[in-house]
């Protein structure tokens, strides 16, 4: 069972940073290019970058089924434009 949750667990954050790294392509919210520039500047690496980008899409999305409502832009660019600060964080 612990194999199972591993891949699946596995499967979703691939799934997370592949979506990132198509709003970074596509240029849809502009925020995430600037974001992945402005993390890339500061220092952290590609994958790390993603990474912290994939927990802020992952946060809104959790806050979607939780609250059972649509996406909310406005904050995720903000949340994304807020990093390295993770949201919940102070």
């Amino acid at each position: 069972m612990s194999d199972i949750d591993d891949s699946e667990e596995s499967f979703a954050a691939e799934t997370l940073i592949q979506a990132i790294e198509n709003q970074i392509e596509g240029g849809e919210p502009a925020a995430a290019r600037a974001v992945f520039n402005k993390l890339a500047l500061v220092g952290y690496g590609r994958e790390e970058a993603l990474e912290m980008m994939a927990m802020v899409l992952a946060h809104e999305i959790q806050a979607m089924l939780a609250e059972d409502r649509a996406f909310d832009g406005a904050w995720y660019e903000q949340a994304l434009r807020d990093l390295p600060q993770l949201p919940g964080e102070e």
